[in-house]
């Protein structure tokens, strides 16, 4: 039970972070943040058989999209989170060391590069935006962002619950 609440705690704090990194490039450099709402219309069509699409922007809305897309962001950043445990041994909930905390949130990346930007249009790592290059950069920023919020919020749920 422990393990698990570490995860949560560790998984919301770095989303958090990434958040949080998302409003301060908006603020700094007027770089947009990401669409949630697309996240949650994407999925929300899954249902209906709709997996790919030409661009999520042209799809139908669907009534709740936003609220789906940032409680699938949360849950997935509580997933990639659970990869630490998993893979450098839940005794790294302990004692949490940076290295493996980037490594997992780099290698994050690959989620939106390669299945969400495809399934929403944009193309493998965004080939199909107007700045492929710039898109990519953007991504990997943000979840160098989680990886290093992976490190900090593990440390904070060690303090508090450890």
């Amino acid at each position: 039970m422990k393990i698990l609440l570490l995860t949560v705690f560790t998984g919301i704090g770095a989303t958090l972070a990434m958040d949080a990194w998302s409003l301060l490039r908006k603020a700094l450099f007027d770089l947009s943040a990401p669409r949630f709402d697309w996240v949650g219309r994407w999925l929300a069509h899954m249902p209906y058989g709709r997996f790919w699409h030409i661009h999520i922007a042209d799809a139908a809305p669907i009534r709740g999209e936003q609220a789906l897309g940032w409680s699938a962001h949360y849950l997935i950043g509580i997933l990639f989170a659970g990869l630490l445990p998993l893979l450098a041994g839940p005794s790294w909930l302990d004692q949490p060391t940076l290295g493996p905390a980037l490594i997992i949130g780099v290698a994050t990346v690959a989620a939106p590069f390669l299945i969400m930007q495809p399934a929403m249009g944009a193309g493998l790592a965004a080939r199909h935006t107007a700045h492929p290059w710039h898109a990519c950069w953007q991504s990997l920023l943000n979840h160098t962002v989680f990886g290093l919020g992976l490190f900090v919020s593990a440390w904070i749920a060690k303090t508090l619950f450890g």
